[in-house]
């Protein structure tokens, strides 16, 4: 039986994020450090080789999937931006700590949002359902390696609701420019909507023995998350 494997990537840094603010639908384009991060990262890794790629229309990912894959013109899906902070985007939480619906929404409370923005469950509702219509798409056209250039919010939630082994959001944080290599089997995709995950990405090269085979690249990685 034949499987499929998404790779899912997330954008390179912008000069919110080495700030600490939130960004959701804010179209903040990558920053200078945060392009060249990723373009060094082409040159010292191997991202796997894909057939197709979507992205987040957002510029920092966009611009991302461009430096990975010059090759791919990525799909743009709006089901893959990342949350709707509302009166939360381009604060710190810091500025937020007082507001009284951000610890609430900070501690995932499903129905707690930011004022004119999403909540956690409308967030996952929305990218879930992109996510699953994608998973339609390339079973139907037998697209068998795909790259997914997003968010890490959308990364972690993806990642919790769907993945193999089970873990809660938290624990699948990820640095910028790195991501998860998820296989789908049709069979069990069909009964219970689960991917297995199989590994981190970018990989390191076989012949780069600056790198114990067992460390977790993850934490090779020195860079703002």
């Amino acid at each position: 039986m034949k499987t499929y494997k998404i790779h899912f990537i997330r954008h390179g840094l912008t000069e919110s994020n080495v700030l600490g603010k939130y960004i959701g639908h804010t179209d903040e384009p990558l920053s200078q450090d945060g392009a060249a991060q990723i373009q060094q990262m082409c040159d010292d890794y191997i991202y796997p080789t894909v057939d197709a790629v979507f992205s987040s229309p957002l510029s920092r990912c966009t611009e991302t999937a461009k430096i990975i894959y010059p090759n791919n013109i990525p799909i743009e899906l709006e089901g893959l931006k990342e949350c709707n902070f509302g009166e939360f985007e381009n604060k710190t939480a810091e500025e937020l700590e007082n507001h009284p619906a951000f610890s609430k929404w900070l501690e995932g409370a499903s129905n707690i949002k930011p004022p004119f923005g999403e909540s956690n469950e409308e967030f996952a509702y929305r990218i879930c359902s992109c996510f699953e219509k994608i998973v339609e798409g390339i079973m139907k056209t037998g697209t068998r390696s795909t790259a997914i250039v997003t968010h890490g919010g959308v990364i972690m939630t993806l990642l919790s609701a769907y993945g193999i082994p089970e873990a809660p959001v938290h624990e699948w944080l990820t640095p910028s420019g790195c991501g998860f290599t998820v296989m789908i089997t049709p069979s069990i995709w069909m009964r219970g909507q689960k991917f297995e995950i199989i590994q981190e990405i970018p990989l390191v090269p076989q012949s780069d023995s600056e790198y114990n085979e067992n460390e977790d690249f993850f934490d090779a990685i020195s860079f703002e998350i």
